[in-house]
């Protein structure tokens, strides 16, 4: 296979045991061995490789092509069976930027670079991840990222302005918002693009209301295709983007992504809010709220629990040398403690303005309002050493746990919930009566995005352990199943891939998961495309007995 991609691809082509050993895991819990790791020069490159894929299917059994990038992925979407495409090694160019907000890379480059690019001009990217120092840019086109401020700025999808896609018929198009004039013309065409939008339009027409009916009724959502985002109705408007991002490379290949950017606001500051009765998270999120918060993150009891038993590596972390600093500046929370209890869930939300006036005017609004609430403790930060004590303890908590536990490894599999904020006193004691009951084998911690209700719940689990396979089923079975009959999502933003593929008919009836694979066959009639994530290839990929038998064991 090696010696005959190299006669038409200009890119790099590795199959040494070393490469398809590191390209056989992602950020999730399996391992999937590639036959063959590509590194593309360039869109030229993808084009002739999508089609040798599609002219040589059978002539090497089941060839496919998964996308890939930093190789951030929870979900298990960067692993596959066949060809990997790494956009990193040569794909990684800034391409323009000569407009302040708006700016053309390629998929491969890492968000730490493309982020000090916009900064020399004063904007950001503001749909980043909490792996923003990891990840790249295509793979949060592949997944819709979001994070901290998407509560503000919503999610990935709002800032692609337009991208060149390698679709199934090996060709690149330019994918934009259409109004209604322009889409005709475009499905007038009679060519496989022309074909391609009137197949869509006509799926989303003919399947209006159902599709309408089943869009989950939360902040943020990437379970299956998002259908419902495509066609507006009322702007008339058509945008295959909506589509395309978040569907993690199964529809077509981006090399090309303009994205729109906002100015980066420098001035900040952070209200703390302890929170001891979990029944006051609705009121207390809406009244937050009005003030438009840029985020309004949070962190359990466990989380803060964990910090404290390892407070000398949490010095290290802020910089601090003298320990002694640090747990001074634990004083009023410790005297807050005394005063209402431990908490059980700390906020921090963070108010932004044009200067530092206008930022500390809406946080003292903001706690002003909140003074008349009873359960709570608030308080502002006093200067950035404070705020920056209360951020690496909601970015690294996790981490330091999972350094300190040798025996355990972090295993993300029901990572990414949401349920409406008003669901969330209901929600938080049924899900740690479920986690309660594997505890012997499991340890978690639960922090997130509480102005939307979209929970990130952190597993760390003895990876030699025999039956974690029929564990990590029957646990997201549960979870899921909480999730859903709260009316949530069982991913708010790090997509299906294959560790949540199989439980999609948990959240959809039989029509919309029909329709999901519809929309994969208009796309990608022979499966090429990273196949058994978003839809399920029966008898293969996708099925919860694939998913069970490549979650990673350790002998």
């Amino acid at each position: 296979m090696k010696e005959d991609i190299q006669k038409i691809f200009k890119g790099d082509v590795e199959d040494s045991d070393e490469t398809l050993t590191k390209y056989s895991h992602d950020a999730s819990v399996f391992e999937i061995r590639p036959k063959v790791v590509l590194f593309p020069k360039d869109t030229e490159d993808i084009q002739n490789l999508v089609k040798w894929v599609n002219e040589n299917k059978d002539t090497y059994g089941e060839l496919s092509i998964t996308a890939r990038c930093a190789g951030t992925d929870m979900s298990g979407g960067a692993v596959g069976e066949s060809i990997i495409l790494d956009f990193t090694r040569y794909m990684n160019q800034v391409l323009s930027f000569e407009d302040p907000l708006k700016i053309v890379v390629q998929p491969g480059m890492f968000y730490r670079d493309f982020e000090k690019v916009t900064l020399e001009k004063g904007t950001i990217l503001p749909c980043y991840t909490a792996s923003k120092n990891l990840n790249a840019v295509g793979g949060m086109f592949g997944n819709n990222s979001a994070g901290e401020r998407t509560l503000k700025y919503g999610k990935t999808e709002e800032y692609v302005v337009e991208a060149k896609v390698v679709f199934n018929d090996g060709n690149a198009y330019t994918v934009k918002p259409l109004n209604e004039e322009e889409l005709k013309q475009k499905m007038s065409q009679g060519d496989y693009e022309g074909n391609l939008y009137k197949s869509i339009f006509e799926l989303i027409q003919s399947n209006k209301e159902e599709i309408q009916k089943a869009k989950p009724n939360v902040h943020k959502n990437s379970a299956g295709y998002t259908i419902w985002n495509v066609w507006s109705e009322e702007k008339k408007i058509f945008d295959l983007n909506k589509l395309l991002v978040g569907s993690q490379g199964t529809l077509g290949i981006a090399t090309e992504i303009t994205f729109k950017l906002v100015v980066d606001p420098k001035y900040t500051k952070l209200l703390v809010v302890f929170l001891r009765d979990m029944s006051l998270v609705p009121e207390l999120v809406n009244r937050i709220l009005k003030y438009n918060p840029q985020t309004l993150e949070s962190y359990d009891d466990k989380t803060f629990f964990l910090v404290l038993k390892y407070i000398k590596d949490f010095t290290k972390l802020l910089g601090v040398k003298n320990l002694f600093k640090l747990i001074f500046s634990f004083g009023p929370e410790t005297m807050m403690t005394l005063r209402h209890g431990f908490p059980k869930l700390i906020l921090l939300v963070e108010f932004t303005g044009h200067s530092q006036e206008e930022a500390d005017i809406e946080a003292e609004r903001a706690l002003a309002d909140l003074k008349s609430m009873k359960g709570i403790g608030i308080r502002l930060t006093r200067d950035a050493f404070e705020a920056k004590k209360y951020w690496t303890i909601r970015h690294e908590a996790f981490n330091m746990i999972r350094y300190h536990l040798k025996k355990v490894k972090s295993k993300p599999f029901i990572d990414d919930v949401i349920v409406r904020p008003e669901k969330l006193p209901e929600f938080f004691p049924a899900l740690y009566k479920i986690l309660g009951d594997y505890k012997k084998r499991m340890t978690f911690a639960v922090g997130g995005h509480a102005g939307d209700g979209n929970l990130h719940i952190y597993t760390l689990v003895n990876p030699k352990d025999k039956k974690l396979r029929e564990m990590i089923m029957e646990v997201s079975d549960r979870v899921y199943d909480l999730v859903v009959r709260l009316g949530g999502s069982i991913t708010a933003e790090h997509n299906d891939g294959l560790i949540r593929t199989a439980y999609l008919t948990k959240m959809y009836n039989n029509q919309i998961i029909n329709i999901f694979k519809q929309i994969k066959e208009i796309f990608d009639p022979k499966y090429i495309l990273n196949p058994g994530k978003k839809v399920v290839r029966e008898g293969r990929e996708g099925t919860k007995e694939y998913m069970a038998s490549h979650i990673t064991l350790e002998k």
